[in-house]
């Protein structure tokens, strides 16, 4: 047990490693682009099914709350969290269209979206991808190694390099983390410098 234990841990933090080495530039890339978003005053649109739903959760969060810094909350919308929205769309449409209609009623130009699929194949995601494509909106893909579909539909695009779905969901949080972090110094840092 410890051996699995312990090998897990490492696979973790490989995958981690990995993967920072061959995003490093596009998570400072996001980081700049969320933070002009902000600070235009349009917001950040997440979504995702199951662990990539509390991912898109936690990530809103991050940003509506505060990760590291007192500052004021940040325009961060989780697509997933409402149950009333959800069911009524899945009952009248069809599952596929829950975060699709959603982002046609709430978000407008200069919106950035959030798509959270480790397998990059959610029908649902893939639909809310072509929907917020249509309103022009950008789209950053956080997936796995085997992320294709979601990764061809967006602008910016995060493949962990793994298609163990409990360690792509850790790389997930962590850029999740890393990024606010990097809005917050970027926004408010720049800010106290006035």
């Amino acid at each position: 047990m410890k051996e699995r234990i312990l090998s897990a841990f490492q696979e973790s933090i490989s995958v981690k490693e990995q993967f920072i080495k061959e995003n490093l530039e596009t998570v400072i890339e996001v980081s700049k682009l969320l933070a002009d978003v902000f600070d235009r005053g349009n917001k950040l649109l997440l979504f995702g099914n199951g662990g990539s739903a509390t991912d898109a959760s936690h990530i809103t969060g991050e940003f509506v709350n505060r990760l590291k810094r007192e500052r004021p909350g940040l325009p961060a919308i989780a697509l997933n969290t409402d149950m009333a929205v959800l069911t009524a769309i899945a009952n009248d449409y069809d599952f596929s269209d829950v975060f699709a209609r959603q982002l046609k009623a709430l978000s407008q130009e200069g919106d950035v979206v959030i798509a959270i699929s480790t397998s990059g194949n959610s029908p649902n995601v893939l639909k809310a991808v072509d929907a917020a494509k249509k309103k022009k909106l950008k789209v950053i893909a956080f997936t796995g190694a085997k992320g294709e579909k979601l990764a061809s539909k967006s602008d910016h695009v995060f493949m962990v390099p793994s298609t163990n779905t409990p360690r792509i969901q850790e790389v997930h949080i962590t850029l999740g983390h890393v990024i606010c972090q990097m809005v917050e110094e970027i926004l408010f840092e720049s800010h106290r410098k006035k």
